[in-house]
């Protein structure tokens, strides 16, 4: 394991090599040939009695630090990084000699990564808005502070509810919200209509549609242009509920994959011919999404899911698969992410797989009739029901496959 050792302090010596190769000859800390000593080093401690361990991995760390003294005097733009990383090869190169060498190759190389990162993590860093600074924040706080606090288990009335996975499901929604929320800062002007349908839809396919019939209204769109994005938001919501589904309620996934299928299809096949259609260049606005990580939204939701997977669980005691299909149907009307997640917390084998899938399948189209009947009340005239057309086209091939399959 001595050569592993070896490769790893080679592996973040030439990165740092590389990254110091414009710095004169005696001005840094370490190179590739330091770093190659140091995972040595740390091997060799890991097969030497304690005692020497110890002095070995002491004196490792004395040179880095001297070292990292001596460039302090001689220039003023001083960075701890190749210090600390090398302290880090010190304890990598000592764990592949002490049985955990999968580890320590795994660790080198997602530091490897990272220092090789630092030109395009600095780019973001400059992009970075107040509003998206506050926004990672509460997103670590909700995953990386809440959630290893609470109990993996079932409690409440019913054993109804079980805490983690409740919020394990907040915080995965919630992540989607800061991908779309990100996406249609950075992206949505520039890269206009089409950007903005794909980005915003991940929050909030209704605001989309919104602000796109508002645009056809005033004539500032494309009738095509305005058709596809409208189409396009409903595919992306259709595939969001889907690809949610398959990761917290994996056994109704396929039931409702059936059920949708035919209305993705018809939705994106839509799009595309309305984008080819289109004449139009502008850049379309951005939907109206606010920050996705205020805190009381995420407890709101997290309420929600308590109360529906309560009401779901009494509804299969006292009724069977039936009441849970009505009871998911109708919370799903109000938000279908939060029915998915009520139907991820009940115990394996409540409810039939079908009954599952028709019960999220049956909200998801009524929201896109609902939307449907959202843009033709913004453009009351022959635009709006022209661009309402592929969401009726939707829901009806989903009907098609309703009277084939169920």
């Amino acid at each position: 394991m001595l050569g592993l050792s070896l490769a790893i302090g080679l592996l973040i010596g030439v990165e740092r090599g590389w990254q110091q190769r414009t710095q004169t000859s005696g001005s840094r800390v370490a190179g590739v040939r330091t770093f190659g000593i140091l995972g040595l080093l740390g091997g060799v401690a890991g097969i030497v009695p304690m005692p020497l361990a110890v002095a070995a991995l002491a004196s490792g760390g004395a040179a880095l630090l001297a070292g990292y003294v001596r460039q302090q005097k001689i220039t003023a733009n001083v960075s701890a990084t190749t210090a600390l990383v090398g302290i880090l090869t010190l304890a990598l190169g000592y764990l592949a000699t002490t049985g955990q060498a999968q580890s320590a190759l795994a660790t080198a190389v997602m530091v490897t990564l990272l220092l090789s990162m630092r030109r395009q993590l600095h780019g973001w860093l400059k992009g970075l808005s107040e509003a998206e600074v506050q926004a990672v924040g509460r997103f670590g706080l909700l995953a990386a502070v809440i959630l290893p606090l609470l109990p993996d288990r079932q409690y409440g009335p019913l054993d109804a509810w079980n805490p983690r996975h409740i919020w394990t499901v907040v915080i995965f929604v919630s992540g989607l919200s800061l991908a779309g929320y990100v996406a249609t800062r950075r992206l949505g002007e520039r890269a206009g209509l089409l950007a903005t349908a794909l980005t915003g839809a991940l929050v909030s396919s209704t605001a989309v549609t919104a602000s796109l019939a508002r645009r056809l209204k005033d004539g500032t769109a494309d009738l095509s242009a305005v058709t596809a994005g409208i189409a396009l938001a409903s595919a992306v919501m259709l595939l969001r509920v889907s690809i949610l589904t398959f990761i917290l309620a994996r056994f109704a996934a396929s039931s409702l994959l059936v059920l949708l299928a035919p209305a993705i299809a018809i939705a994106v096949i839509w799009a595309g011919v309305a984008m080819l259609r289109s004449s139009a260049s502008a850049n379309a606005q951005d939907a109206k999404v606010s920050n996705p990580f205020d805190i009381k939204p995420a407890l709101l939701l997290a309420g929600l899911v308590v109360l529906i997977s309560l009401a779901v669980r009494w509804a299969q005691i006292r009724y069977g698969d039936s009441g849970i299909t009505a009871m998911l149907a109708l919370a799903g009307l109000a938000d279908v992410d939060a029915a998915v997640m009520a139907l991820s917390t009940l115990p394996i084998g409540s409810i039939a797989p079908g009954e599952a899938g028709l019960a999220l399948a049956l909200p998801v189209l009524f929201n896109t009739l609902l939307k449907g009947g959202l843009t033709i009340g913004i453009c009351p005239d022959q635009r709006g029901f022209r661009a309402a057309l592929p969401l009726v086209a939707a829901v009806m091939a989903a009907g098609l496959s309703f009277a084939i399959f169920i």
